[in-house]
């Protein structure tokens, strides 16, 4: 056993933190995520974590299993996605190929009651269909081209300080709706479940359980509609507020390299990747897991609840 190794299993780590942006993503370097972690180690990077929004690690070249344990240690697991299949000897994990992206990119997809943004090229929060999306995601990099492929990350409290007092008191009191595709429902493929719609209605801006901030709730091309405005009025707003998510200024963008794992608080975050996927043919591969949330909490008390389909199950 490497001296890191036992170190960090009994004596908390000083962590190396090498921020990417002013205002969200940073690096550590020195963690072995092969082995189980001091507990003072692992409330460090999750403090890390809640700082700078979304966290990188790179050459960690892990198992499932390890991959499993050290996503158990901010909490239970869900299932690899309450509509897309794990793999079989893990449902927690979820992979993705970039051949996938192209085979099933369609571009007349509509939400059933009212149209989305239009097209902000991939940028989502995980699995907001539901009333309890996750709390952290954590992907890992399996087969990793030499270049392509990039992700970006968003700070989505950053979208929220940016607004002028006026819109702030205008949104902190509204719900939205977010819906899956009609892509997303109906018969199984293969990789998918046989699931009808999900839908839940969520505070517009939200509450983060952990630091008290505030941030857009806004998922575009899943938020269909927010409740109480004209459908104008509605689709007008939620295309500003989807343009405040999605400004350079509170991004940041990662190159990968084989084994680096990304893992980000889907409380505060939205993301697009692999953003150039129709641009390069070479091979990607990754693995998603994701860490159980709980029902969003709007700045006037108003707590997420679900419209449509089950809430997003724990595996433990």
């Amino acid at each position: 056993m490497s001296a890191l190794i036992a170190e960090q299993q009994t004596h908390p780590l000083r962590l190396d933190v090498r921020p990417l942006t002013p205002v969200i993503g940073a690096e550590i370097h020195g963690v072995d995520l092969r082995k189980p972690l001091a507990p003072a180690t692992v409330q460090a990077i999750e403090q890390t974590l809640l700082q700078w929004k979304v966290i990188f690690f790179r050459e960690q070249d892990i198992s499932n299993e390890q991959l499993l344990t050290f996503g158990r240690t901010f909490g239970p697991l869900t299932p690899a996605h309450p509509i897309a299949l794990g793999l079989p000897e893990h449902p927690e994990i979820w992979e993705r190929k970039a051949a996938e992206y192209k085979e099933n990119h369609r571009s007349d997809l509509s939400i059933p009651t009212a149209k989305p943004p239009r097209d902000y090229k991939g940028w989502h929060i995980d699995i907001t269909f539901v009333a309890n999306p996750n709390r952290y995601s954590i992907l890992r990099g399996v087969e990793i081209p030499p270049y392509g492929g990039d992700t970006l990350w968003s700070n989505l409290e950053c979208a929220y300080d940016g607004l002028s007092p006026t819109i702030k008191a205008l949104v902190d009191g509204l719900q939205a709706v977010h819906r899956t595709s009609s892509y997303d429902s109906g018969e199984p493929r293969p990789g998918r479940k046989a699931t009808g719609p999900f839908a839940a209605l969520h505070p517009l801006v939200r509450v983060h359980p952990r630091t008290g901030r505030k941030s857009l709730f806004v998922n575009p091309g899943t938020t269909s509609h927010i409740v109480g405005l004209r459908e104008r009025e509605s689709q007008a707003l939620l295309d500003m507020l989807a343009d405040e998510v999605t400004r350079p200024e509170y991004a940041v963008r990662f190159r990968w390299t084989p084994n680096a794992i990304a893992v980000w608080d889907n409380q505060a975050t939205a993301h697009a990747g692999p953003i150039d996927y129709a641009h390069f043919d070479l091979p990607r591969v990754v693995r998603r897991i994701t860490v159980a949330g709980e029902l969003p909490q709007g700045p006037d008390g108003f707590r997420s609840r679900p419209l449509e389909g089950e809430l997003f199950g724990v595996l433990g």
